[in-house]
């Protein structure tokens, strides 16, 4: 068996770029250098579903996270935040290292740190509960492939990939 037992949890649109509102894409599939580097590595990705795309579909217009927050947005982070905690310890109790979670900043969504998106907040809560502790990282909202990306690369081998 060829498995290093290792594996990422990502937002969605970081393999999928074609799930973000139109106006906020910043690349044409998915960005390229970040899933190479994990790929590099030998790690497995594990994409989170798109509450947004599910909630609005892919004609939606760009939302603050006031705008999402609502009762029935919140109920449909929890449940995407219940089964990514059972995922996560089917992982772990199979002896697998999760090496941590990657959002994406400023996303009424996704964001982890600062103000964090209303998904990564029941995430988290749920993580907390279930004793979870992983590395959080943030794609940088003037994040690109190439070398202007290549500050956040370095710190994505530094902080989770380890």
């Amino acid at each position: 068996m060829e498995r290093n037992k290792k594996v990422v949890f990502v937002s969605h649109c970081i393999l999928n770029q074609n799930s973000v509102v139109p106006p906020l894409a910043r690349s044409k599939g998915p960005y390229r250098d970040v899933v190479k580097e994990i790929i590099d590595c030998g790690i497995g990705i594990h994409q989170l579903p798109c509450p947004e795309y599910r909630y609005l579909g892919l004609s939606r217009k760009p939302m603050n996270k006031y705008e999402y927050d609502t009762e029935e947005y919140r109920k449909l982070c929890r449940q995407i935040s219940k089964d990514t905690v059972d995922i996560m310890m089917e992982y772990l109790d199979n002896g697998y290292e999760i090496l941590g979670l990657i959002g994406v900043n400023s996303s009424p969504t996704c964001s982890i740190q600062g103000d964090r998106g209303i998904l990564m907040e029941e995430l988290l809560n749920l993580m907390n509960e279930s004793e979870i502790k992983l590395r959080l990282l943030d794609i940088p909202t003037d994040y690109y492939d190439g070398e202007k990306g290549r500050e956040f690369i370095d710190t994505l081998k530094i902080s989770i990939l380890v």
